[in-house]
Formats: structure tokens, C-alpha cells, sequence
């Protein structure tokens, strides 16, 4: 990502602040394994970001928190988020919270790119994203897998705040996800809502507010099963599996159920993508 702005002022922890006030911000992860368990290596940060001391509730599982102090992205504001894993590295990341983009007259953007080499596992499962009405927002998040890398994923977007009975009735929302495989695409998708451009049923997504997406490769056909049944009885969800790479879709009326039915399918994924049992990040449960 290529910032213009000058930079004018600089907090403590190196905080680039525009001289239009807003934050220009980036964090650089890297994971290795080592001989006990998977290291946090590399960790460069410029403004905003950061990421809690690690955690190991499951032995050689490097759980990392990453953190936004000012709590919402703003107007103007530009966040860049690259994590990736070497052969080996077995990490997993989340949010203490959701990420909220505020209403605002200028665009705001979080660009997140993840790299999984083989024989090495990542799990991607931060808490939603809150869209303000009003917010003009730029979400991408792009999955860069190597033959052999095992991966689960997912994000849950939040058109306006439905708990508050605020509907997402002017500003834009504008997210995309890709994911590779070897340098060749298996997804490329769009979310993009503008009310002032008119909706159709299927881009309001038939009223409901959450959309909510998991992907998760390597899968078996037992896997796509298990999930399907999961699926069938909750919500509004589908199930599909691409070239290996199995897509979980829900809408929802409200950010707990969406978050429920996702936790439960990373928990019936997990055994068989991962290796590993089911182990909750402790932030969650706070």
C-alpha cells in the first residue's frame, strides 16, 4: 500500500498521524516453528496497531491478539495488516473486539494480506466488522496459500447497527476477499453496498444485516458433510467446496447467531483441517 500523505506529527509508539488527522498505520507478522512450539519472529508495526504477547493454551499453537487502540477507523484513515507463516508455524489470530468503520465524508480502508506457506497451518478468525450508516468503506482481505497449507478463515461484515435500529441506509461498504492457491485463484469475491445507487433483493441480502463468511482448506467430502448438517438447521446459511476449499456463507439478523454458527463450524473443521482439537482464544470468553 502506498501512502502519500506527510507525515506531521508522531506519538510515542510511532504513530503517523496525516496532516489531515488521520491514521496512517501498519503491522508486519511473521511466524516460525521452533523446537517447544511456533514463534512470533517478526513483528514491525508504524501507528495503530499492535499485537498482545502471545499466548499458548494448546502447547505448540502461537494465539496472537492483534489490537487497535483508537477502537474505529475513521475517515482518511489507511490500515494495513501482513501475516504470514513459514513451513512448520502453527498460529492462530483474532480481536479482543469488532472493528467499526465510523461515518465519515472520506474513504476509509483495511487491507489484510495473509501467506501461508506449506506444511503450515493459520487460522484467521477476527471478530466482526461494524459498518456506521454514513462510513464509505474499503474492507480486503487477501489469502496467499501454498500447496500443502492448511488454513480456516473468516469475517462477518455488520451493515449499521441493527441492535441500535440504525439500518445502513446511506454510506458505501465496499469488502473483497481472494484466495490462492499456488498463485492461482480459487475465490474472488464482492460485497458492495450502496444505498444511494439503488439495492436489488439479493445485494441487500434480503434485508438481513450480517454477512458472514468461512473458508477452510484442506476439506474432506466427510467435512463438507458435517458441515451441511450443521448448516441445514441454522440460520440462513449455505455450504459449497471448491478445488479443496470449502465456503460457508450465513446472513443473519444479528452478530451472536452469525458468530455462533461460524464458531461451531471452525470447532467441526478444526480436527481434520488443523490437527488439532477445538481450543477457544481465552480473549473470547472475556
Amino acid at each position: 500500500m502506498t501512502i502519500t500523505a506527510t507525515p506531521t506529527a508522531k506519538d510515542p509508539d510511532n504513530a503517523q498521524v496525516t496532516d489531515r488527522g488521520t491514521w496512517q498505520a501498519s503491522l508486519k507478522l511473521g511466524f516460525e516453528p521452533r523446537p517447544q512450539a511456533t514463534a512470533l519472529v517478526k513483528r514491525e508495526r508504524l501507528g495503530p496497531l499492535a499485537v498482545q504477547r502471545c499466548f499458548y493454551p494448546e502447547g505448540p499453537v502461537c494465539h496472537s491478539y492483534l489490537l487497535h487502540p483508537p477502537g474505529g477507523i475513521a475517515g482518511g484513515d489507511r490500515l494495513r495488516i501482513d501475516a504470514s507463516a513459514a513451513p512448520g508455524a502453527q498460529a492462530l489470530i483474532t480481536t479482543p473486539g469488532a472493528s467499526k468503520f465510523y461515518r465519515a465524508l472520506r474513504p476509509a480502508s483495511l487491507t489484510q494480506h495473509l501467506r501461508v506457506a506449506g506444511d503450515a497451518s493459520l487460522e484467521w478468525l477476527p471478530l466482526e466488522a461494524i459498518y456506521f450508516p454514513g462510513c464509505d468503506a474499503r474492507a480486503e482481505t487477501q489469502v496467499e496459500l501454498e500447496p500443502g497449507a492448511r488454513f480456516i478463515g473468516w469475517e462477518t461484515h455488520c451493515a449499521g447497527r441493527p441492535v441500535m435500529g440504525e439500518a445502513f441506509d446511506h454510506g458505501r461498504i465496499d469488502a473483497r476477499l481472494r484466495v490462492t492457491r499456488d498463485q492461482s485463484p480459487l475465490l474472488s469475491d464482492r460485497m458492495l453496498l450502496d444505498p444511494a445507487q439503488g439495492w436489488s433483493a439479493s445485494a441487500a441480502h434480503r434485508a438481513y444485516p450480517i454477512q458472514s463468511t468461512l473458508i477452510a482448506t484442506p476439506v474432506t467430502d466427510d467435512d463438507l458433510a458435517r458441515v451441511r448438517d450443521l448448516c441445514g438447521a441454522s440460520l440462513t446459511a449455505g455450504v459449497t467446496c471448491v478445488d479443496g476449499l470449502l465456503i460457508v456463507r450465513a446472513l443473519a439478523q444479528d452478530t451472536e447467531r452469525a458468530m455462533a454458527l461460524m464458531t461451531r463450524v471452525w470447532e467441526t473443521l478444526r480436527p481434520s483441517v488443523i490437527g488439532r482439537a477445538p481450543c477457544a482464544p481465552r480473549i473470547w470468553n472475556t
